[in-house]
């Protein structure tokens, strides 16, 4: 059917048989198995979410004085670490491949005999990743199994042949998974891991040349690559030449709005489905950038634009950004924010029938050091993000979108590494009456189907480091209002990730 091919495009996944169900109206076919057990599942999975306080404990030791990706300059996207960072030991995002335009420490390459000199790095990462519904959602007591691995190779031109300013990357790809977000009902996705089918891929995720000019205030990138690396990432660190200011990862969150603002899926090109572009950065002061990135935006035309080649047939998709970092009050506590708006052109499918010609939507985010626990010390305390989106289309799910969230760094004793925090996600779906066979594709076209009017998610984490390099998170969410369908009664779900940078 026509719209069941439109998941390509939205980022989640469907099925066309979901056990006999009736799909044939908007009436509840959800049985509400094991969902009175709610409160017998919330004691045991808060204890699991905490498992990492008394897990492993360590002396006592200054928490990580850097940020995991933190720059001097202001321009997200940048592959250069601070220096005296230790790649690895710092807190990270709960997918580092969604939000890094470097992955990994470079250990790879160390073990292969590649001097850290060399201005060759060669490494990457491993996720591997369970999320179940406890009770509720579509499937009660189901589980999706998720692994991604990805392997990077970054040159130096200025180190290797004298070139200053320039630096290649290429990054291959290889996920298997499940289908995990259906398993709930929930869009967007609470885990962000898995995306849209295929479910095991192999790809070349990124193949691009960066130059830097006149002493950094002006940055291209060309080739194949990941826009949410420079648009719309809340998740990078906020830019403090002060280590012991800076804030590192602003979350470890793993649902899906953490990493693309939901009225972007089905256009902008992200993970795990990257596009051929050119993004250009212009940072005339330490504080202050101006990206603009125009990519191929045949993801909005269907197209698994991170398994094929370029095209360039009238889809584009065109972004532009503007970002200030600050330092605010007697303690010059670190903040940033962005607006950006974009711009998709081709003629869209509309959920309420017919084409659309294009789509164009706006967005900001943030990010504000709300706390220090040891001022001028280290980086540990309190940190908050705030997320807003929308668009004019019926051709995309998502209409409207805000999200917000608090982060603790280095606050459990003995776990200076840790982080622990909380979101929330609140989008607002299209009501075209064609939207829910997306989800249900089983449902003949002429029988109207629309998504819940919204969908609320509440999710908590706790992230772990193991060692250098490994960490463990739990994350817990509840989502009252699953957004595949207002029938769908409201889920509880969690999530476990092991992540592994080498």
């Amino acid at each position: 059917m026509a719209k069941t091919r439109a998941v390509g495009r939205l980022g989640e996944r469907p099925i066309g048989d979901d056990g006999g169900r009736s799909e044939t109206s908007n009436s509840n076919p959800f049985a509400m198995r094991g969902y009175e057990m709610r409160r017998v599942w919330t004691a045991p999975i808060a204890v699991l979410l905490a498992v990492g306080v008394t897990a492993g404990q360590e002396p006592d030791r200054p928490a990580s004085p850097t940020a995991e990706a933190a720059t001097t300059r202001p321009g997200p996207g940048d592959p250069e670490a601070p220096a005296g960072s230790q790649a690895g030991s710092l807190p990270i995002s709960s997918n580092p491949a969604s939000v890094n335009i470097v992955t990994g420490t470079g250990a790879l390459g160390r073990l292969l005999g590649i001097d850290e000199d060399s201005g060759v790095q060669f490494g990457g990462l491993w996720i591997g990743d369970a999320s179940g519904v406890l009770v509720g959602g579509r499937n009660p007591g189901d589980w999706g199994l998720n692994s991604l691995t990805i392997f990077d190779l970054n040159l130096n031109t200025d180190k290797l042949f004298g070139w200053s300013g320039g630096s290649f990357g290429t990054q291959f790809l290889q996920f298997s998974g499940q289908p995990t977000n259906i398993l709930a009902g929930a869009f967007p996705g609470f885990d962000s891991l898995e995306v849209t089918p295929p479910l095991v891929r192999q790809e070349l995720y990124q193949l691009w040349y960066r130059q830097a000019l006149f002493n950094d205030k002006l940055i291209v990138r060309i080739g194949k690559m990941v826009p949410t690396f420079d648009f719309n990432n809340v998740v990078k660190p906020v830019p403090v030449s002060d280590p012991t200011a800076a804030i590192p990862a602003v979350s470890g969150l793993v649902y899906t709005p953490i990493f693309v603002n939901p009225t972007m899926l089905g256009v902008i090109p992200g993970y795990y489905n990257s596009a051929t572009g050119i993004t250009t950065t212009l940072a005339p002061t330490e504080s202050l950038y101006f990206n603009y990135g125009v990519y191929d935006g045949n993801l909005a035309n269907l197209r698994q634009t991170g398994l094929e080649g370029p095209h360039f047939n009238g889809y584009y998709f065109h972004i532009g950004e503007v970002g200030y970092a600050y330092r605010l009050g007697a303690q010059r506590k670190p903040g940033n924010f962005g607006v950006g708006v974009w711009g998709q052109t081709g003629k869209l499918d509309s959920f309420r029938g017919g084409k659309e010609d294009g789509a164009n939507g706006v967005y900001l985010f943030g990010s504000q050091r709300l706390w220090f626990r040891k001022p001028d010390l280290d980086s540990s305390g309190v940190s908050g993000f705030y997320q807003f989106g929308a668009n004019n289309s019926d051709a995309l799910l998502a209409r409207q979108y805000v999200g917000c969230g608090l982060t603790a760094f280095g606050l459990v004793p003995g776990r200076p590494a840790d982080t622990f925090g909380a979101g929330l996600a609140w989008t607002w779906m299209t009501r075209g009456d064609r939207a829910g066979h997306v989800f249900f594709p089983s449902v003949p076209d002429d029988v109207p189907l629309q998504l819940a009017p919204s969908q609320l998610m509440i999710q908590a984490y706790y992230q772990m480091m193991l060692t250098d390099g490994f960490f463990f998170q739990t994350a817990l969410t509840e989502i009252p209002n699953p957004g595949q369908n207002a029938a769908i009664p409201s889920a509880l779900a969690i999530s476990f990730r092991l992540l592994v940078l080498f």
